[in-house]
């Protein structure tokens, strides 16, 4: 699938929505729903942290044929593997939520080579972005360490994208971050807090929050690329386009989905097909900086 460029600002967004496909799109959230409910037992304990295995060696063969010593380990064919160069991916799940919610996710990018993924859980009972997004950067520090790579792209839904921004925007975390891609995350704010407002974390995800005016902040040289995915079905996310990196100094990329809501941008194909080719899409240049506005792009989900 492809990013493609759209005018800009923003399309106007479709008029009435069809009553038989918003049907199908609430179907399909409370599918989704009930799908994480059974997995979301596993993911409530940490990720056991693996060193990334070296990829897998083609069997020799020399003057006399292939190697079948004893003392070798049985060789297998190779997955495809993606570019030597591409970072670990680091994914953060959203509110009341854990790593369980990127299984979908994971297991595509693990079937198209991505040889090292991991989560990371972050306590329900966390109060403030800023402190998540310190624990997001000691993390990153130690994926980096372990694994030689000086960059990662991180996958954030919901809130998990807005604590990565944090991190990125405000923390330094752009000297770390190649690629950001969020899911449905409240960049601007939303109105929307559902039986929670009392928590003060959902409180920092509405638009006049202190965390949402730092991120309105000028952030002249950052350096990671920024790809959103936002629903225009997306019922958490009021308005709809607040879940679009709107920022000047910002590399961004907005892409609209439609047909689907909130809860199924994590684990719908069409999404994670395009999160593939983001991640595996190179830079196009390692010290470029500076403003570089928005664009936008669209995908159908249906």
């Amino acid at each position: 699938m492809k990013l493609l460029p759209l005018p800009s600002p923003l399309p106007r967004l479709p008029g009435p929505r069809p009553s038989s496909a918003l049907l199908g799109a609430t179907a399909l959230e409370l599918a989704v729903l009930a799908g994480h409910l059974i997995a979301y037992p596993f993911g409530l304990t940490p990720e056991r942290r693996r060193s990334p295995r070296p990829p897998t060696r083609a069997p020799s063969t020399g003057a006399d044929g292939p190697d079948h010593g004893g003392t070798t380990p049985r060789e297998t064919a190779a997955l495809p593997v993606a570019a030597d160069d591409t970072p670990p991916v680091v994914l953060l799940h959203g509110f009341i939520d854990n790593r369980s919610v990127f299984v979908v996710l994971r297991r595509a990018l693990t079937r198209h080579g991505h040889r090292h993924l991991e989560a990371l859980n972050y306590s329900p009972l966390t109060r403030d972005i800023r402190t998540a997004a310190e624990l997001l950067g000691r993390h990153v520090e130690e994926v980096c360490a372990r694994t030689g790579h000086s960059r990662v792209d991180v996958v954030g839904h919901s809130l998990g994208g807005l604590i990565a921004r944090y991190y990125v925007q405000r923390l330094g975390g752009d000297r770390r971050v190649r690629t950001l891609v969020t899911l449905g995350t409240p960049h601007g704010g939303t109105a929307v807090a559902p039986g929670a407002g009392v928590h003060p974390i959902v409180r920092q995800m509405r638009g006049r929050s202190s965390v949402i005016e730092e991120l309105r902040a000028p952030a002249p040289g950052c350096r990671t690329r920024f790809v959103s995915f936002w629903s225009d079905w997306d019922q958490v996310m009021v308005p709809v386009r607040t879940a679009c990196v709107d920022h000047p100094d910002l590399d961004a990329v907005n892409v609209r989905v439609t047909g689907i809501g909130h809860l199924a941008l994590p684990v719908h194909p069409t999404v994670a097909a395009a999160i593939r080719e983001v991640l595996e899409t190179p830079e196009t240049g390692e010290d470029t900086t500076g403003p570089a506005g928005s664009s936008t792009g669209t995908t159908s989900a249906a």
